[in-house]
């Protein structure tokens, strides 16, 4: 039988619900269980108790890229609450306020303002939806883009499944190179965080 491991999960198996193919590699390499629910959490969402798991955009300022976040509370982009609970136990994670956003937030001037209006520090796509299946057990993000390290067109490099639209890629590397070197770096590191947080959430077989 598989246990998840970590503290303040309530005991029980613990799925990580992950945007992208790269999240729920990352995932799967740390030693978790992971479904993939797309971006948006536009998929079927897996059964039972599960947390938030990929990648974020910083709102303010001091969140270096690899910086990992483990939520306090959830938040909509007027800074109405949807979720709130006690933060997932992973060791290095800051606590923090996310924004589930409605889209992409990529632009310095954007991030500031949806960082007055939500309260938040951070913002994705997918918390809302998995804060409204009232199963979400918490959310762990790791930081891949701050407002003064900006993504760029990579912002639209992935599909609604999660998977990537390798033509975007490859056309953000022709327009934009510097900062499409730069985002596709700070993603790596990113990824490399999150790989780390997932031991919290190994499973053991017995």
């Amino acid at each position: 039988m598989d246990a998840a491991l970590g503290a303040h999960v309530g005991g029980g198996e613990i799925t990580l619900a992950c945007a992208l193919v790269s999240e729920e590699r990352a995932a799967r390499k740390g030693g978790a269980r992971a479904a993939r629910v797309g971006l948006g959490a536009g998929l079927a969402l897996p059964e039972g108790r599960m947390a938030g798991f990929g990648l974020a955009g910083a709102l303010v300022d001091g969140l270096e890229p690899g910086t990992v976040l483990t939520a306090t509370r959830i938040v909509d982009e007027a800074g109405t609450t949807l979720w709130e609970g006690e933060p997932l136990s992973v060791p290095g994670a800051r606590p923090a306020v996310i924004c589930a956003a409605t889209q992409v937030v990529d632009g310095s001037l954007e991030r500031a303002g949806l960082a007055a209006r939500s309260g938040a520090d951070a913002v994705d796509l997918e918390s809302g939806r998995l804060a409204a299946s009232r199963r979400l057990a918490g959310v762990v993000r790791a930081i891949s883009d701050t407002p003064r390290r900006p993504v760029g067109r990579l912002a639209r490099a992935s599909r609604g499944d999660g998977r990537v639209r390798w033509g975007v890629v490859f056309q953000s590397f022709a327009t934009e190179p510097l900062t499409s070197l730069r985002a596709a770096r700070d993603a790596r590191r990113a990824l490399a965080a999150l790989e780390l947080a997932a031991g919290a959430f190994r499973v053991r077989r017995s």
